[in-house]
């Protein structure tokens, strides 16, 4: 009985562990979808992708590798400003995000190619809207953290600014830096930047519910 009781429970942390991976799985795709799509629209994309595209266009390399380069990067710097051990686990996301990024660019590139005003915006916003479902998703897993995340809250705990303040300064530095490298900054990454948490919270509780309704089935 204690036998069959041990399998069981061990049974339902695998099942728990499946489901937050599919959901974490699951985000990345789709948030990395998004990405690509905005950064197909040519109306700009979001301040830490347009460094990525831009260090893509000046030295050469994949955007998905610079998603890897510079999310180890944060995650050695988040782990010296704060004096704490690297979240090692954030390097997976930043592989899983690189990996996906560049698979959706060549899935994409030369088939979502919008040459009107009109396109472009259809374009966009279908970016924006898949975007803020699949940070939504994945963070319903709260499985590995992502790197920008964490230097974020490391600035925040350093500074003693809030998160918004911080997030800000964090976001001025990318624009400055995306701007250096000749990343496609534009309206979309003032629209982006005060619109993706807007799609985020709209989408959250739909997929919370979503998440309990698998659990209880």
């Amino acid at each position: 009985m204690l036998k069959s009781s041990f399998f069981h429970g061990d049974g339902v942390i695998s099942s728990l562990a499946r489901e937050k991976f599919m959901f974490y799985a699951l985000g990345i795709v789709m948030f990395t979808f998004g990405i690509v799509l905005t950064l197909q629209s040519g109306l700009g994309i979001s301040p830490f992708d347009a460094l990525l595209v831009g260090l893509h266009r000046t030295i050469g390399l994949t955007i998905g590798s610079w998603e890897v380069i510079l999310g180890a990067l944060m995650l050695l710097l988040n782990a010296l400003l704060l004096q704490r051990h690297p979240a090692y686990l954030g390097l997976l996301t930043a592989l899983m995000i690189g990996v996906c990024i560049d698979l959706w660019v060549v899935i994409l590139d030369g088939w979502v190619q919008p040459e009107t005003l009109a396109g472009q915006l259809i374009c966009f916003t279908l970016g924006l809207i898949v975007n803020g479902f699949g940070i939504a998703t994945y963070l319903q897993a709260n499985f590995a953290p992502v790197p920008f995340d964490g230097t974020m809250l490391a600035v925040t705990e350093l500074t003693g600014f809030n998160v918004s303040i911080s997030r800000a300064f964090i976001f001025i530095v990318l624009v400055i830096l995306a701007f250096i490298f000749n990343g496609p900054i534009g309206i979309g990454t003032l629209l982006i930047t005060f619109l993706s948490g807007v799609t985020i919270n709209f989408f959250h509780p739909y997929v919370e519910k979503m998440k309990r309704l698998i659990e209880l089935g």
